[in-house]
């Protein structure tokens, strides 16, 4: 049986990279942590006015992208009814300076990917969808702070994505500028980006004063978000 660490998703004509293909990557394990590693993803569908892109915080549970909303919300109805929809996170790792305008560029990590919603129904799996949910927020976080509540849980639908079809996109490394535009005089490089955690604010309406825990610390001590743990939580 393949593991994610070998296993691809399929190249079709719907997944398939045609501008510069040696970026392409389709292995689950690149695909799934950018994924993990992406506070956003954005879900277009075809809704009701036309082509529709909406940004949803989200989670993964194995091959499977979770959501959550009101029950009332379009998006989740539409995930709902098992529509079809597009996926795609996006990070931006610096900004690529070539001597020419035309070879400007930026460092990226990226994936799309395309499945169908689903209603996670089971109180089981949405038990553990919103759990996965708290994890991604911050891990440990479910255990310390009041969980969602009957009401709460009644007025929430969580959806479910499953990866049928998917790539990732990735560039790396300075401009590539034409060999007749070396020799000229304008600074060419790149300029680093990323993304840091800083320290925590109290909310100053705490009664009493809570220490930050251990496993914010933690979090914040590590300096970077690079979301690279397992998710081997199972809905079902």
């Amino acid at each position: 049986m393949n593991t994610e660490n070998t296993r691809s998703y399929e190249q079709t004509d719907r997944n398939t990279v045609h501008r510069i293909p040696k970026r392409a990557k389709y292995d689950c394990e690149t695909i799934h942590r950018l994924f993990d590693q992406a506070w956003f993803c954005h879900v277009g569908f075809a809704g009701e006015f036309g082509p529709t892109n909406i940004p949803m915080f989200h989670t993964r549970i194995e091959d499977q992208i979770i959501f959550h909303g009101a029950t009332t919300s379009r998006l989740m109805k539409y995930l709902a009814n098992g529509e079809p929809v597009c996926l795609s996170v996006a990070m931006v790792d610096g900004l690529v300076l070539a001597r020419s305008l035309f070879h400007h560029s930026l460092n990226y990590r990226s994936a799309v990917a395309f499945g169908r919603g689903e209603l996670i129904v089971d109180p089981e799996a949405r038990l553990r969808a919103f759990r996965a949910i708290a994890d991604k927020i911050m891990p440990g976080r479910w255990n310390d702070a009041r969980q969602p509540n009957e009401l709460e849980s009644r007025a929430t639908s969580i959806c479910a994505v499953r990866i049928e079809s998917a790539s990732a996109k990735i560039r790396t490394g300075g401009p590539l500028d034409d060999k007749d535009d070396l020799d000229l005089n304008v600074w060419a490089g790149v300029i680093p980006i990323q993304e840091r955690i800083q320290s925590p604010i109290d909310d100053p309406n705490s009664k009493p004063k809570v220490p930050v825990p251990d496993y914010i610390k933690a979090f914040v001590d590590s300096n970077t978000l690079q979301f690279t743990r397992s998710n081997d939580v199972r809905l079902t």
